[in-house]
């Protein structure tokens, strides 16, 4: 019996969590302004395209139409009910009208219907129509809107799994650093400042012309990881590493080691808790460094190359002024890469006033 209610009182306490979890969430929501809502609405937004790109594409990334490349977004329109049987929505298949100059004009003759929840796709066009580019098509004739979906899989990605790299690494060398002191913290801060003196993006370029061709997208995405994640924690290690040194005089730590704690205990139950909030607000203001020096990389053929397809690498047509003029769409991707990147600075921003202690009133 005694054991029975035990478990009964750990689920009620566990449940009495979730709800004061739930509720601080809730109030914290509340108290956001508008701009921190939105951009916390586009983050799950593009989180949302990179689970579930093979449902919100149209149409496979790598699929190509050759006759129609670098077509011009196309308009949609409502169908009237006698066509609702074959889909609510239709738009005018495009004709390129001057090949050379690759000037499309649409065909008013026919109809291409955009089925919604059609064949495992959120929308796309029955099997032998023509296609319904919502952003238009690239030089090889292949969906931009598809393949800037399947692309948020690496850009939206990368700094999630480079921020837990190299936090995880500063956290443990700068913690460790500042409760030591002495020759072994002046031994870890220099290293930490040779490699902050390296300058970064040429650092990153050198390394990433390194990684052997041939190498799988999933291979060459954890190698990019790798390479950004160790060009940025020495930075927030020495930070970190300020941080410990503060806490390690505090009272509590230092009636632990009276206690007898040991180094592991004192550092893991005592000195990194004490950080850990400053470290999850920072983290967010870091992704869209590494969601930067990604797109970065692959725009100069040094990143994830085709046929994948990153938000970088999708720039790469764009780096021609000329092309841009006459084909405006292909600068999209660009339109994402910005918009994750201030809301993930918005987002920061937020995080940062609310829980940074000098920010407080």
């Amino acid at each position: 019996m005694n054991a029975v209610a035990a478990n009964i009182r750990a689920e009620n306490h566990a449940a009495a969590e979730r709800r004061g979890w739930a509720a601080a969430v809730r109030r914290e929501w509340r108290a956001a302004s508008l701009t921190v809502k939105l951009s916390a609405m586009l983050l799950l937004a593009f989180y949302i395209f990179a689970a579930a790109s093979p449902i919100v594409a149209p149409y496979d990334p790598a699929r190509q139409w050759r006759t129609m490349p670098d077509c011009p977004p196309m308009r949609l329109h409502l169908a009237p009910p006698s066509d609702w049987s074959r889909g609510f929505l239709y738009a005018f298949p495009m004709r390129l009208d001057n090949p050379m100059a690759r000037h499309y004009v649409e065909d008013r003759s026919r109809r291409t219907f955009v089925r919604l929840f059609y064949r495992g796709h959120l929308f796309t066009t029955a099997p032998g129509a023509p296609p319904f580019f919502l952003m238009g098509s690239e030089n090889l004739g292949r969906d931009l809107f598809s393949r800037i979906v399947y692309g948020a899989r690496v850009s939206m990605c990368i700094g999630l799994v480079g921020v837990a790299i190299s936090f995880s690494l500063g956290i443990m060398v700068g913690a460790f650093s500042g409760m030591m002191g002495g020759y072994t913290d002046s031994a870890i801060m220099r290293m930490c400042e040779i490699e902050m003196s390296l300058p970064s993006f040429y650092f990153l370029l050198a390394l990433a012309a390194v990684i052997p061709s041939g190498l799988s997208t999933t291979a060459t995405f954890f190698l990019i990881v790798a390479i950004m994640a160790f060009i940025s924690w020495a930075g927030f290690a020495r930070v970190i590493r300020g941080m410990a040194a503060s806490v390690r005089g505090a009272p509590y730590v230092e009636a632990a080691r009276a206690l007898g704690g040991s180094r592991s205990r004192l550092l893991f139950r005592h000195i990194i808790p004490a950080v850990i909030g400053f470290a999850a607000v920072n983290a967010s203001l870091s992704i869209p460094g590494y969601i930067l020096g990604e797109s970065a990389l692959s725009l100069l053929g040094l990143g994830i190359q085709e046929p994948a397809a990153s938000w970088g690498n999708l720039l790469s047509q764009a780096m021609d002024p000329q092309t841009i003029a006459y084909f405006p769409w292909i600068l999209i991707p660009g339109l994402f890469i910005s918009a994750a990147v201030m809301a993930f600075n918005f987002l920061g921003d937020h995080l940062r006033d609310r829980f940074d202690p000098s920010n407080a009133a």
